[in-house]
């Protein structure tokens, strides 16, 4: 970093934290707090540009540029997650959202690329480490088609995407579809891989938002009714903020969620409750 007055604190453990956007930089700043944070974004200036407000704050926090849906890129973030002694936390909030509506790079980016990433890092867990990736309410309630269902058991495959484009009929193809699948995907990852993680004395669960006010969630606003209608069916009636997240992941984070893996965290405002059917 180019400020000389910045304070490095090597007695801190490491968070890594990938995406640097609205909901990442709120994440990172929160976590900057009692961590080391390595700040990993597929833009790099971005991730430099809040590495720099983060340590002028104080806090001790390195950029990386990393594509989560590149093997070699992942491969070379886990590398420096290596060099520095491993890592305590591990936040993937980086992700698309429907209006992207590229169906296969929704895929890419928010099923592929965190199975890349806990892979990858997984070797370099230390005691007590947890991995929280951001899921979405979207995945609650969602049933994938039964030629898709059975891909989803793969999804450290990066032709995973491919195919699940090939199973879907080109009409349903949409951002929605494939947002919904991706998500479904991360919680199942999450309960599958609860037994690896656990093997090496670590956690990884997955944290689910419903609205939350972010400048990704302004855009889906503009471009969905639906999601309008969702928030006056919010029992809190309002969106969620983006520190209630960094609120949630903290927690999840914290040795106070010790005994908490393989699951997920709902942090909706009770909007699942008004949408999905109950017994």
């Amino acid at each position: 970093m180019d400020n000389p007055y910045a304070s490095k604190r090597p007695d801190q453990r490491l968070a890594v934290v990938i995406g640097a956007g609205g909901m990442g930089a709120a994440v990172a700043r929160r976590l900057s707090h009692a961590y080391r944070v390595l700040v990993a974004d597929i833009d790099a200036e971005r991730a430099k540009t809040l590495a720099r407000e983060l340590t002028d704050e104080g806090g001790d926090v390195e950029p990386v540029a990393c594509d989560v849906t590149s093997t070699t890129s992942v491969d070379s973030l886990a590398r420096a997650v290596a060099d520095a002694g491993g890592f305590r936390v591990l936040a993937h909030v980086a992700g698309l959202s429907p209006a992207a509506e590229n169906f296969q790079q929704i895929l890419r980016v928010n099923l592929t690329g965190p199975a890349l990433v806990t892979r990858a890092l997984l070797p370099h867990a230390t005691a007590g480490a947890a991995a929280i990736l951001v899921s979405s309410l979207a995945g609650h309630g969602f049933t994938p088609a039964p030629a898709v269902a059975p891909l989803l058991t793969e999804p450290h495959d990066e032709r995973t995407a491919e195919r699940i484009e090939a199973e879907t009929p080109p009409e349903n193809r949409s951002g929605a579809l494939a947002y919904q699948i991706s998500k479904y995907g991360l919680l199942s990852l999450c309960r599958r891989e609860a037994g690896a993680w656990g093997e090496h004395g670590a956690r990884i669960v997955s944290l689910s938002p419903g609205l939350i006010a972010t400048p990704m969630g302004a855009i889906e606003f503009e471009h969905s009714p639906t999601k309008r209608d969702l928030l006056t069916r919010t029992p809190l009636g309002r969106q969620g903020t983006m520190l209630e997240i960094a609120d949630a992941v903290e927690f999840l984070a914290s040795d106070r969620a010790s005994f908490i893996s393989g699951t997920d965290l709902l942090v909706d405002g009770g909007l699942a409750g008004t949408l999905i059917p109950t017994p």
